[in-house]
């Protein structure tokens, strides 16, 4: 755990380190915060991220009253000790306004939608809900969810041949949604993809 005496709080800083809280997930800056050492102790041991509110003075537990909580599932300090990495998994939207994040439309709502869209897959395998059409993919097993990518491909190399773009990117789209879910159903994910990429690389 990590302890508030570790880190270097700066004069005029009234005790407090900026939190810069970001998604696991999509890699979205989401807002920022301020942290005192209550505030950093009670948000390890809830998981659920707190800040100390500077206007009210006291301790606020992020979507207390919106429901959209931030999930805590790591803390870092930066390089002097005095500005804090906070990467959580979002409940809904962050800004009180409504948004993914509080800089609205400055950032893009499609940034990082394909790590979102792997957190998605990643509930549908753990909750296995009715009716969806990624939770029968997990129960007709690898071979199928196999046989779709393969199926993917080729429409998707079929459309590029054919010049079609509107066409190749709805069927490039289908391939990388049907590849996300074989993935996942062997313990992968993008993160694995991208180090595969840099090692080649390297």
């Amino acid at each position: 755990m990590l302890r508030f005496s570790e880190l270097n709080c700066s004069k005029g800083t009234d005790g407090l380190v900026p939190a810069i809280v970001q998604d696991e997930d999509t890699l979205q800056v989401l807002m920022l915060g301020y942290m005192n050492a209550e505030a950093l102790e009670k948000t390890q041991e809830t998981g659920l991220v707190t800040f100390y509110s500077r206007s009210r003075h006291a301790l606020w537990t992020k979507g207390e009253t919106s429901g959209n909580y931030l999930h805590l599932v790591s803390i870092t300090p930066d390089c002097d000790a005095d500005t804090l990495l906070v990467r959580v998994r979002p409940d809904g939207p962050t800004c009180h306004q409504g948004t993914k994040t509080c800089w609205g439309e400055a950032i893009p709502a499609s940034l990082g939608f394909i790590r979102a869209l792997q957190r998605i897959i990643r509930d549908r395998h753990r909750e296995m809900p009715e009716r969806s059409y990624t939770t029968s993919l997990f129960e007709a097993g690898v071979p199928r969810m196999a046989q779709k990518v393969g199926e993917e491909a080729v429409e998707t190399v079929v459309e590029a041949v054919k010049g079609d773009r509107e066409r190749l990117l709805y069927e490039a789209s289908d391939l990388v949604y049907h590849l996300l879910v074989l993935l996942e159903s062997q313990g992968l994910g993008i993160n694995d993809m991208e180090a595969e990429l840099e090692k080649r690389h390297r």
